[in-house]
């Protein structure tokens, strides 16, 4: 993990991905933007990136295909949706895609930053063998 986490923003509504950016910037991180979870998969810094924040509905690949393939590639960074779905569908389906926390929109400052240290903290944690995938919910 870097000294100062590198955090990815995966929108296809480019004023979400640049407020989300903003935002997380101005917790102290660095960020790094995307338009689709493609464009992150061809990143040539996406061994850097520490966290993801993506969409669920983007148009192509939308944000439970973009984790199924960075699982795919071996890359176990935490990944946390958001998205404007009715919570009580999307936490089921974020869950069993391995979310490592989700939003619903539309959600406040405190709550990105919860999901980010959660999911910072989660990544730091060493996993035991056998040891279950949490979620925070």
């Amino acid at each position: 993990m870097n000294a100062t986490p590198v955090i990815a923003i995966v929108d296809d509504d480019a004023a979400v991905r640049h407020a989300m950016g903003g935002l997380v910037r101005a917790f102290g991180m660095a960020v790094e933007l995307y338009a689709n979870g493609p464009a992150l998969l061809q990143s040539p810094s996406i061994d850097g990136i520490d966290c993801v924040i993506t969409d669920v509905q983007m148009p192509g690949m939308n944000g439970f295909a973009l984790c199924d393939a960075l699982r795919a590639r071996g890359l176990r960074m935490p990944v946390i949706f958001m998205t404007v779905f009715d919570p009580e569908d999307f936490a089921q389906r974020a869950r069993d895609a391995g979310a490592a926390c989700f939003l619903s929109k539309p959600f406040g400052d405190t709550e990105v930053l919860r999901c980010i240290e959660h999911a910072l903290a989660m990544h730091r944690r060493p996993s035991r063998p056998g040891q279950g995938q949490a979620s925070a919910g």
